[in-house]
């Protein structure tokens, strides 16, 4: 994977998550994926071990994705209906290893979300940290880390806010 492709993947990753195309946000992640937003230990420190530390979000394995995304499209999440309206802008996408069957990247990142019931706006911003793997023949996301650089968070975490 180039890192013209690696960056076409994230767009596309992003795209389906502002369009909620949840089929394909979430055949885009392999079945032992790893999703995962470490939570602030201090000002310049995050948490490091999501079995033994706070984390915003942590899910082990796209069946936890997939749960998610059935509650969000069932209106079994209250917190979650009506779903706020994203843009997701993925830039400054790197590859940071290469492997001969995988790469890990690097990408900044911001997500604008509108809160059609409070009628309010917020920016969510940071960094991501994939590891996309080819399997068989397809290029699939084995992790996906997000450093959350907001220190005030006005809204529950979800992730299509990511």
């Amino acid at each position: 994977m180039t890192r013209d492709e690696a960056a076409e993947f994230l767009y596309r990753e992003a795209l389906h998550l502002d369009r909620r195309e949840w089929d394909q946000w979430l055949a885009l992640y392999a079945e032992d994926a790893v999703f995962w937003i470490p939570a602030w230990k201090s000002e310049t420190e995050q948490t490091s071990d999501p079995d033994r530390e706070m984390s915003l979000i942590y899910y082990e394995g796209r069946r936890n994705l997939e749960d998610r995304v059935f509650r969000i499209k069932s209106g079994q999440s209250p917190a979650s209906t009506p779903l706020p309206r994203t843009v997701h802008a993925v830039t400054n996408v790197l590859i940071t290893a290469r492997e001969p069957h995988a790469v890990e990247t690097s990408a900044s990142w911001t997500v604008h979300r509108y809160d059609t019931r409070r009628k309010d706006a917020h920016v969510f911003f940071g960094l991501y940290e994939h590891r996309i793997e080819r399997r068989d023949s397809e290029w699939l996301i084995a992790r996906k880390k997000v450093l959350l650089m907001n220190d005030i968070v006005p809204s529950v975490l979800d992730v299509y806010a990511f």
